[in-house]
């Protein structure tokens, strides 16, 4: 069969991704943060945005409780958006003489003083709204191993030993563990082993106690010295049967011991006081701030639900840049389409910030129709819903619904929750109805809280029991449930006495 190239026509139609749609779906998977940052980039790179200042607005306290995304509101930017477009192609009427003062009206000329310092002018002193933010002054969080250099520094080592110690430090990882032997670390810093096992056992009386152990008996073992613990029932414990320690085998304990098993639960709480990873205080991410994007009120036998804009600044379209397309044959070709594609792009960022409002309203709206009970009730009477049925009853894509619903938070009444929470599967019952997933770990939860520590409930008794509460549930689904909430298993719950 001969190999050849042809040509052919084909007629097809496909969805193409515009730069305004890019924008659109981008905005509507943004947070109320990353929003904030977004549009003060925006600010900065467009010069026809300008924000609406406070004393610019005219709200009254009524339409400030009641203020929310409104099909008005998006018409009207519409409409303004067709009035700017038609006035770079449409000829113009020539504008009314006005005075000198009138073409400055718009210009901040504090705002303009306080950026230019060198016209010789007395800047006034900042308010509080120009000053950095308290988070801006904050300085970063200390290491472990910078709280170890710090005492190198103020500790009676010789040059050599200090060459030493830093190589000790920086074999510590972030829990307090020295993670490389005396051999490896005599080849690193060219020293001898016996000038790294005295460096190491002075870097070991550092705080936090415990530091530099190269395992958890060792460490354990240097807490226990610090604190002058010299019982011979725990350090037989700690020094020879941590492995049993850690199984919490009480039984195979008390038999290596020679100890009843009274004995081991008492010794097993002194030894739980200790602390096991050293570093703890040091490591560990950065906290992390949730800002609702949403707010839900309750007032009265109603739900109200209310858009986070606190920040956010509000735009429109400088007055200044409108009379450039007003003039039109006036200004030069290349500065009126300039300033049209500006203001065009804009109008478009002024009206995708409306319809993500207007979006997320409604879907909250919808999520607030579903989840009615568990905002008037809290967790154990929330419903199994999906994407779908939001989508539904809005009238919208799923995708969309997901993209609402991403890393974006809600306060109310029971609490802070991300939007996904409201969206979850369900558990069969057995008369034919379902529960919530979330409803079944809180039920799990509670009942490992009140349970006998002494003897821990199993995942198969927690099945039976949830059973016979009407939910046909699996024992392995009970794991699953349990070890998503990271709580142990029934062996490892389990105490003493």
């Amino acid at each position: 069969m001969a190999i050849e190239l042809k040509q052919q026509l084909k007629l097809s139609q496909q969805l193409v991704m515009t730069p305004q749609l890019q924008q659109a779906i981008k905005l509507l998977q943004l947070n109320r943060l990353e929003l904030q940052t977004l549009v003060s980039q925006e600010l900065q790179e467009n010069p026809v945005l300008e924000e609406v200042l406070e004393q610019d607005e005219e709200l009254t306290a009524g339409e400030l409780s009641d203020r929310t995304p409104s099909d008005d509101s998006v018409e009207a930017t519409q409409q303004e958006t067709a009035e700017l477009t038609d006035a770079v192609s449409e000829p113009e009427p020539a504008p009314a003489e006005t005075s000198d003062a009138d073409k400055f009206d718009d210009i901040d000329w504090q705002n303009y003083l306080d950026s230019n310092p060198q016209t010789g002018l007395e800047q006034r002193v900042s308010g509080d709204d120009d000053r950095p933010s308290l988070e801006a002054t904050l300085t970063g969080r200390e290491t472990l191993a910078d709280h170890l250099d710090w005492q190198l520094q103020l500790s009676d080592f010789d040059e050599r030993e200090r060459q030493v110690a830093a190589w000790v430090i920086g074999n510590v990882d972030e829990d307090g563990y020295l993670r490389a032997t005396t051999e490896e670390l005599a080849r690193q810093s060219a020293a001898d082993e016996e000038t790294v096992e005295r460096v190491i056992e002075k870097l070991q009386t550092f705080d936090p106690t415990g530091v530099c152990a190269r395992d958890l008996r060792e460490c354990l073992m240097l807490q226990m010295d610090a604190c002058g613990m010299d019982d011979r029932l725990l350090r037989a414990i700690v020094e020879d049967h941590i492995d049993l320690l850690r199984k919490r085998d009480f039984r195979g304990l008390a038999k290596a011991t020679g100890v009843t098993i009274e004995e081991i639960g008492v010794a097993a709480r002194e030894i739980g006081q200790l602390e096991p990873w050293p570093g703890r205080a040091f490591g560990g991410d950065e906290p992390v701030y949730i800002t609702p994007d949403i707010y839900v009120y309750r007032v009265g036998d109603e739900f109200h639900v209310l858009l986070n804009e606190d920040g956010l600044p509000k735009l429109k379209v400088s007055g200044m840049y409108r009379d450039v397309l007003v003039r039109g044959a006036k200004v030069e070709r290349d500065t009126r389409e300039y300033v049209h594609e500006k203001v065009r792009s804009a109008m478009w960022l002024i009206k995708s910030i409306h319809q993500r409002q207007r979006t997320i309203h409604r879907v909250m709206e919808s999520i607030l129709k579903y989840q009615r009970d568990f905002f008037e009730k809290g967790v154990s009477h929330l419903r199994p819903l999906n994407l779908r049925d939001v989508a539904d009853d809005i009238g919208m894509h799923e995708s969309t619904v997901s993209r609402v619903t991403t890393n974006k938070y809600v306060h109310t009444p029971q609490g802070i929750y991300e939007l996904k929470y409201f969206f979850n599967s369900g558990v069969g019952k057995f008369d034919g109805d379902s529960v919530a997933s979330e409803t079944v770990k809180e039920r799990i939860r509670k009942i490992i809280a009140n349970e006998d520590t002494r003897r821990p409930l199993s995942d198969q008794r927690i099945a039976e029991m949830l059973k016979a509460a009407d939910i046909n549930i699996a024992r392995r689904t009970v794991t699953k449930y349990r070890e998503a909430m990271n709580i142990l298993s029934s062996t490892k719950r389990r105490e003493i006495g």
